[in-house]
Parts: structure tokens; sequence; C-alpha cells
């Protein structure tokens, strides 16, 4: 196969601004913008490992039969606490609940993406990253919850905002936590065969 024929098209099937920029970083610019529109439910005793990786597989799925020809990128980041998935969070309850639930404890970021390349070959990582918030004063929360930064983040926080001020330690991938694994990332795109460009 022509490995230039993989370039046709770029596709980022996310509507997350974070993933956008993160894909800046490492110089990938997408052709095209798509927002994967499926049932996000979790399954009965469903594992966090297993939703995320589900999540970002029929993501994927949802592109392949009109861009075959296509690389397709689409992720799923989740944060749990223990068995237990956060959810992404859309009212000032949930968030807080988040934040009270994470405060002075340990919690798992996961990050699974899936790539698909010309061919139909398609390739999929999960990256956990292990974060530890400070014990918040509930001025603390309140505070943060007037930022409105939680809207729609996953277990209530952006790490990449005014919530890196609570974080006390960080073990694996720091951008795997904004929403993107670039090194992985990285190495799954050279795999595939894909031409980065500098266009700057």
């Amino acid at each position: 196969m022509d490995k230039s024929k993989l370039n046709k098209q770029f596709i980022l099937g996310s509507g997350s601004k974070r993933r956008l920029e993160l894909l800046s970083q490492i110089g990938v610019k997408p052709d095209l913008i798509l927002s994967p529109n499926i049932d996000e439910k979790i399954f009965s005793k469903e594992l966090p490992l297993k939703y995320v990786q589900r999540m970002s597989i029929e993501k994927n799925i949802v592109f392949q039969s009109k861009y075959s020809q296509s690389i397709i990128l689409t992720a799923d980041t989740i944060v749990s606490v223990g068995k237990r998935i956060l959810p992404k969070t859309i009212d000032i309850n949930t968030a807080e609940e988040c934040l009270n639930l994470i405060s002075g404890r340990r919690h798992k970021v996961l990050t699974s993406f899936a790539l698909h390349s010309p061919k139909n070959s398609l390739r999929t990582n999960t990256i956990q990253s292990i974060v530890k918030f400070k014990s918040l004063h509930p001025d603390e929360i309140s505070y943060y919850l007037e930022t409105k930064e939680w809207e729609g983040k996953a277990g209530g926080y952006a790490i990449q905002g005014i919530a890196a001020s609570f974080i006390n330690f960080i073990s694996g991938s720091y951008s795997n936590v904004v929403g993107l694994p670039l090194a992985e990332l990285y190495r799954a795109l050279i795999s595939i065969g894909f031409k980065f460009r500098n266009d700057k």
C-alpha cells in the first residue's frame, strides 16, 4: 500500500477543543473535525477500562464506512475512583459531588484512543494516569464551582486550568489527563506511516 495515501484525509472524531490543541502540539492538523453521536451509557457492572475502550472504538466505527480511506482518530477520557466511573459534569451539583469524592485522595484518569487507517486496520491503546488532589476546603470547592471550568469535564475538573493548584501528585502522562496521551499517539501514527508536516 502506498503510505502517502494515508494522508488523504485526517479526521478527528471529537468535538473536544483540548484534543485539537494537543494534536497541534505535535504538529497534527486534522482535515476534518466531526463529533460522534453514540450512546455513552455505562453497562451494568462495566469496569472503567472496558468502558473507555468500548467508547473509543464505537466512536470510530461511526465514521469508518463513509471515510474508509482516511485516518480516523477517536478517543474517550474518564475519571474513576475504584470501580466507579465519574460522570462528565453537566450541572453544578454533580460537579460538587465529584470534587468532594476526589478531595484528598487518588483517582485514575484513563484515555483510550482508536486509530483507523485505510485497509480497515484499527489500532487502539489505553493509557492510565494517577492523580491525587489535596484535601479541598469547602471554600475552595465553592470557588472552583464558580469558575465553571468543570462544565462538561470528566470527574468535574480540568487539569489545565485552576484545578492544577489542587493537584499534589501525578503519575503517568500529563497530556493523557488533558485528553490524549501524546507520546503513545505519536508512536501509533508513526507505525501506520503518517507523515508529519511542518506548516509553520
